[in-house]
């Protein structure tokens, strides 16, 4: 009964953080990734609340461990009692921005291709099918040397030789750290679905400063254009997307006056005003985003204002700017989703195509469990708004 007992313990401890945010970056891991495994965890505790009920119950130890259990078992079923209502606004929110019959866009061969569920139960167990295709992956292309730093650029080309719509994908790790090789799941399955993916490196706080950042991004932009033809690319159906910081940078480089033609823009938790940031703080605040800040941008607002200003994609002025989706966790304690809410209040008020959509039970780096609940969702909107941005003709 004493290892029953220790599985309930460890069950309920692991079920918590699925409402309890992390105050440092061990335990901050935790309130990312319990959401996600929820579905493993509530076969945990429901096993605990069995086993327990039918051998010891009579004993201190079993009505530990049926009480731990049933609390865990809540706790652990909050993501899933939230999927449908949160898909409905997702379904809503899509058909606001981009308009109802915005799946028309999108070719029929290619929405056969896409998840035909936005959350599917199996999938957290046995993980989301890939292609039975290979994908065609070119690592290590150096497409810059700014300072005498090597940059680096890996393409994952889809199956079939051609001239594919191209997905540009910048990393996070806080502009200090992070690889091009981050998440290459996603990669992968774009890849697959025939987009040429194109993951890019640039150089890292504190060392270089912005707009360093940003100037390597723009060179990664034109590389792609110069040599488009040698890796399929499209140049007319080229999209931007990113994680975290890596989201901030696709947003700015889409945003500025004299970019490259963007097709569309997404942000997965991606910062939009770093003054703002910078003085609205999460709490907690595990990483310390006022540190993270002044390493990126070489000082606090109050000494570089027009610098934090230029650095803000909420700041962006442009008549247009490329359709935008942005897709947020509530519980975000890195970058808090209130940012992507103004981000997306303001291009509203500009007429610009934007979709924003905003987990409840997510926190930041919701998409490091591919399989996960959180990510199941956003992939399967991610792909119908790429689909939609590159299919619909330019106006």
């Amino acid at each position: 009964m004493s290892g029953l007992l220790l599985i309930a313990l460890v069950g309920l401890f692991l079920s918590l953080w699925i409402v309890v945010p992390g105050f440092n970056m061990a335990l901050f891991r935790l309130s990312v990734g319990a959401p996600e495994v929820s579905p493993w965890l509530i076969g945990v505790n429901g096993m605990v609340v069995v086993l327990a009920l039918g051998w010891g119950r009579s004993s201190w130890s079993g009505r530990v461990a049926v009480m731990g259990s049933v609390v865990g078992l809540v706790l652990s079923s909050l993501p899933l009692l939230q999927v449908p209502s949160t898909n409905q606004r997702f379904v809503a929110a899509m058909e606001q921005g981009l308009g109802k019959d915005y799946l028309t866009h999108i070719p029929r061969e290619q929405q056969a291709q896409m998840r035909a569920k936005p959350f599917a139960l199996r999938d957290c167990f046995l993980g989301i099918p890939r292609s039975p295709l290979p994908v065609r992956v070119t690592p290590d292309i150096q497409f810059a040397a700014p300072d005498g730093v090597p940059l680096k650029l890996d393409v994952y080309r889809p199956p079939m030789v051609g001239k594919h719509p191209a997905l540009v994908m910048i990393h996070g790790g806080g502009w200090q750290g992070g690889s091009r090789q981050d998440y290459a799941d996603f990669n992968f399955y774009m890849a697959a679905r025939g987009y040429t993916v194109i993951a890019v490196s640039y150089r890292f706080a504190p060392q270089y400063h912005f707009p360093a950042q940003l100037a390597d991004v723009q060179a990664a932009l034109n590389f792609i254009q110069t040599h488009a033809a040698a890796y399929e690319v499209d140049v007319d159906r080229l999209v931007m997307m990113g994680r975290s910081a890596g989201a901030h940078l696709a947003l700015l480089a889409a945003y500025q006056p004299q970019a490259v033609p963007i097709r569309a823009v997404v942000s997965y938790y991606g910062p939009t005003d770093l003054i703002k940031g910078y003085q609205d703080l999460p709490h907690p605040d595990p990483i310390n985003v006022r540190a993270l800040l002044e390493a990126f941008m070489g000082g606090p607002p109050g000494t570089l204002l027009t610098q934090y200003r230029q650095a803000s994609p909420v700041y962006a002025e442009r008549s247009f700017f490329p359709p935008t989706l942005l897709i947020y966790g509530q519980r975000d304690h890195i970058v808090k989703a209130v940012f992507g809410q103004q981000l997306f209040d303001r291009l509203q008020t500009s007429n610009n195509p934007t979709v924003y959509l905003e987990i409840p039970w997510a926190e930041h780096a919701f998409d490091a469990v591919f399989n996960g609940v959180s990510n199941q969702l956003a992939l399967y909107y991610t792909e119908r708004f790429i689909g939609w941005a590159v299919g619909k003709a330019r106006s």
